[in-house]
């Protein structure tokens, strides 16, 4: 993972070289960027908002260190006196922000900086790649854990997720969206999240007989054992772990689960519950892993599929379907010599909607999610403002919600999102309108520009 001291360079060049020219034509006016994700990738009707407290501490920390100016300076592609405003560089500006966990829809600034221009510009690589990849994983675990109707789902991912920092930011974003937990040790001691295990193959080949593993895991966790049991016969080995947990039974110990890893898994599951059931091992959970996602565990259920927990690796840590979202940061407004001039972008399928913007979201009686309305920030507008002030001047407004808190938003905001627009194909699309305010500025600003051209 990138040493947090370093992330002042964890960027692309073109910012660095764009502030090298704003500072050679002293052009620092204060700016605002939109960050949002213009559509929605195949079969996604929502977006989860994850990634805000990486964001905040970034801009809170954000400095040149003397060995990231000696690197610079090497380059031999910055002016001294640049470099000398990098070396006092800090962030001093504000941000409005969704809170994590909020449901939002395409073209919803989920984030939005102002500062002057130097600062604001900088920022975009690492707010862009942080939200892109949170985000994304959080929206792909929520579809997970709702294709499971309420069964636990863990997080098996971290050996296939694209090196230690994603594989640390899954699962943060996977327990988020709603997983039970995660098989991420170090997740687990940094961010409080349970953390589950069972056994591999390779501990049951480690003996000469099935049976004699399973007696081993389970006399060194007599009661938190969960046997993988298709190494060899998968119906043979439910067996064996129903011998071996009546002994654990008999010194007043119960066996965990079992674990299916292959074949069918609807069928085998059944056949395992029966197993299981008729030596009075009721409590002994059916859990199933092995290349699941959301389709999958749906159309086990479907079919009847006995499971009582999912293990969700590599298709949820990656989102394999949808691996980004298309995240962008847009400059919306820039002032000039204290006027304000809204701005926007003209390029054909990339317009972009001016000014300072507030996401009004209305709900029924019940609460539940009825549309949004993008507006422009001093508008009025019935409804509730999602995006809230959470850095003024530089400094963190207030306290940063605790990881359980921003569960807990999520599966508010996931209760109050009919069903029908979370459906994991054709799911109807969500009412996001435009208000008259920045319809009229954005079409006033489109012609001023069009006549410049």
């Amino acid at each position: 993972m990138v040493n947090e001291r370093d992330f002042a360079l964890f960027t692309d060049l073109y910012e660095l070289t764009m502030c090298a020219s704003y500072f050679d034509n002293s052009i620092n006016g204060i700016a605002t960027f939109d960050l949002f994700i213009r559509q929605l990738p195949e079969n996604r009707s929502y977006f989860i908002a994850a990634g805000m407290e990486d964001a905040l501490n970034y801009l809170k920390k954000l400095k040149f260190t003397d060995d990231h100016i000696k690197f610079l300076k090497s380059k031999n592609i910055f002016k001294g006196d640049f470099l000398g405003y990098l070396k006092n560089f800090k962030f001093t500006g504000d941000v409005f922000a969704m809170p994590e966990g909020t449901v939002f829809f395409p073209n919803e600034p989920v984030l939005s900086v102002t500062a002057p221009i130097m600062e604001a510009q900088l920022a975009e690589t690492f707010l862009l790649n942080t939200i892109n990849l949170q985000t994304t994983i959080a929206t792909k675990a929520s579809r997970v854990v709702y294709a499971a109707k309420q069964r636990p789902v863990v997080d098996f991912s971290l050996r296939r997720t694209q090196g230690t920092d994603a594989g640390m930011k899954a699962a943060r974003a996977s327990y988020i969206a709603g997983c039970a937990g995660t098989s991420n040790v170090l997740a687990g001691m940094k961010h409080g999240i349970p953390i589950y295990g069972t056994m591999a193959h390779s501990f049951v080949m480690a003996f000469e007989k099935e049976e004699k593993s399973f007696e081993a895991y389970s006399g060194t966790f007599p009661d938190s054992s969960t046997f993988l049991v298709d190494t060899y016969d998968t119906l043979k080995g439910v067996g064996k772990a129903a011998v071996i947990a009546k002994k654990l039974e008999m010194n007043d110990h119960r066996l965990k689960a079992i674990r299916l890893d292959s074949g069918n898994l609807a069928s085998l599951s059944k056949s395992a519950r029966k197993i299981l059931d008729k030596n009075g091992l009721d409590y002994v959970q059916v859990f199933a892993s092995g290349s699941l996602d959301e389709y999958k565990v749906e159309e086990l259920l479907e079919k009847g599929a006995m499971i009582g927990s999912f293990g969700v690796g590599t298709a949820m840590g990656v989102s394999k379907d949808a691996p980004y979202s298309d995240v962008v940061y847009k400059l919306v407004e820039l002032s000039d010599h204290g006027k304000l001039l809204p701005t926007m972008k003209l390029s054909k399928d990339k317009v972009t909607y001016p000014g300072k913007k507030q996401v009004y979201r209305v709900a029924d009686k019940d609460g539940n999610y009825q549309e949004d309305i993008l507006c422009l920030r001093d508008e009025k507008i019935k409804g509730i403002p999602l995006l809230q002030k959470v850095m003024e001047k530089g400094k963190v407004m207030g306290k940063i919600p605790s990881l359980e808190e921003i569960r807990k938003n999520a599966m508010h905001n996931l209760s109050k999102l009919p069903d029908k627009y979370k459906k994991l194909e054709n799911a109807a699309k969500y009412s996001v309108e435009v208000s008259q305010g920045l319809q009229e500025l954005t079409s006033k600003l489109n012609k001023i520009l069009k006549e410049k051209l």
